[in-house]
């Protein structure tokens, strides 16, 4: 049988990049890479160059830190859900300079002035935009209260969208709505924050929090894991300076206690606080039940408890 030729074997992988899927005719892996420098298309196992004259979509200018990058860009920022309008309407800016940055006459500041105050009042045009612009506005605040990623913020603001769309926030408070929405997007993403440190953040009791959360989640359908007291070790460890290897001996203990069953109807946090104060303990660290109970954020009693459990289920007396 003969070989086919390099040009028909660029033809296939044409074809075959047409269709969404990249492989090698020569070796027929699925490992490609694009070399950028070169504008080629590489196999990275057997170094079959696919493509030598690819097209570069990328800016033409370059650009060495952020603030050459951010001068020389002509785009404006992505769309994202954290804003009512998903960011596609105009922003004036308040810094009254003109684009050669020279401060402004007294009567264009004026005019400036004016347009600022109608522009912020024509991207909301009804209530309902008005209500879900205050939604996303403290999911965002509590959000940079909890110190958690952007990622999740707009995770949270999906879930509430969907919850306004579903008509789910009628009868009940856009802000126990939108605290939801936010405890359900870090459980998601695996951010660990318990409820306790969700409704310290937030305007609305925690027995509301806790009531809306399960009433949206499983109106929505979202599938959500029972919460790791392991996700909660390194912040707790790290707040109360421990070591590494008192981590390491927490996340043992947790596996230990929970292969055993121990883990079933107890609080995560509490479960984790306890682990952490037994393994300080065992690895001549030792930290007192009051300090591992504020940072944790539970009780004295309950670290005693689950630390009872903890050190039987080890074996240790």
């Amino acid at each position: 049988m003969e070989r086919p030729s390099r040009q028909r074997q660029r033809e296939q992988a044409s074809e075959k990049e047409s269709d969404g899927e990249v492989v090698c005719p020569e070796c027929d892996s699925e490992n490609i890479i694009t070399d950028a420098d070169q504008g080629e298309l590489v196999c990275d196992d057997c170094g079959l160059v696919l493509d030598e004259r690819q097209i570069d979509r990328g800016p033409e200018w370059r650009a060495f830190n952020h603030s050459e990058r951010q001068s020389k860009s002509r785009v404006g920022a992505p769309i994202t859900e954290t804003m009512h309008d998903r960011g596609l309407t105009t922003t004036i800016d308040w810094k009254d300079k003109d684009a050669y940055g020279r401060s402004l006459s007294s009567e264009k500041r004026s005019q400036m002035h004016r347009l600022r105050k109608w522009q912020e009042r024509i991207r909301t045009k009804d209530a309902g935009e008005r209500n879900l612009q205050f939604a996303l506005s403290e999911i965002d605040r509590m959000a940079s209260a909890l110190g958690v990623p952007r990622s999740v913020r707009e995770v949270a603001s999906v879930i509430y969208r969907r919850a306004l769309n579903e008509d789910l926030i009628r009868g009940r408070s856009i802000e126990g709505v939108a605290t939801s929405a936010l405890y359900a997007a870090c459980r998601q993403e695996g951010i660990p924050r318990s409820l306790d440190e969700v409704a310290e953040v937030s305007r609305v009791p925690q027995k509301e929090i806790g009531r809306t959360y399960r009433y949206i989640s499983q109106e929505l359908g979202l599938e959500l894991k029972p919460v790791d007291p392991k996700q909660f070790v390194p912040r707790f460890a790290s707040a109360l300076n421990l070591s590494e290897e008192v981590q390491a001996k927490a996340t043992e203990i947790i596996d230990v206690s929970a292969e055993q069953g121990l883990l079933s109807g107890k609080s995560p946090t509490g479960f984790a606080a306890a682990a952490i104060y037994a393994a300080s303990l065992l690895c001549n660290e030792k930290k007192t039940q009051r300090e591992v109970a504020d940072v944790a954020q539970v009780t004295e009693v309950t670290i005693r408890n689950r630390y009872q459990e903890q050190i039987e289920a080890m074996g240790f007396r």
